[in-house]
């Protein structure tokens, strides 16, 4: 008979510091679709213009679980009004154990929404699709470098090294 091995509480995926990660859920929290000027958005061939907003938050649960909420906000214009607004609040409670502060708050705002990131832009893709537009492509984005970027921003005193705050075009 095989022996029993002592697991923390949310399992074991272990670093070679002992540190320890587990995603344990993902799930949608919150989403939302509007078209503001429906019908006349459909009637009409005006180029536009595609904006992306990314945002995030950490809850700590507790007994070294986190929920990672990561907000997607994509604003399509057409001309001057609001073609469409779609967003999604995708959320994981992930297990993190082991590490030190700076290294939690790098998982935290760098594996957890890279791990959330694509789920998130299913369910946009799914709800630009479903509102009768062209299928949405979001481009994949590099959460260790935007990290790197606010952790470099804040030791200039430019900006806060808190939750993630993106925007830019899709």
């Amino acid at each position: 008979m095989a022996e029993e091995q002592n697991q923390p509480q949310f399992g074991a995926e272990q670093n070679a510091q002992g540190g320890q990660f587990q995603l344990q859920k993902i799930y949608v929290k919150d989403v939302s679709f509007e078209l503001p000027n429906a019908p006349q958005v459909f009637t009409t061939k005006q180029s536009g213009e595609i904006k992306l907003n990314l945002a995030q938050r950490v809850n700590d649960i507790g007994n070294n679980v986190y929920e990672v909420v990561l907000t997607v906000t994509v604003t399509a214009k057409a001309g001057e009004g609001t073609a469409y607004l779609a967003e999604v609040h995708q959320a994981g409670l992930f297990g993190i154990a082991g590490l030190n502060d700076a290294q939690r708050h790098a998982a935290l705002n760098t594996i957890c929404p890279q791990t959330l990131f694509p789920y998130a832009t299913r369910v946009i893709t799914s709800l630009v699709a479903d509102g009768g537009f062209p299928p949405l492509v979001l481009q994949p984005i590099n959460f260790e470098a935007v990290y790197q970027q606010r952790l470099s921003e804040a030791a200039k005193g430019q900006t806060p090294a808190g939750d993630l705050e993106v925007q830019g075009n899709a």
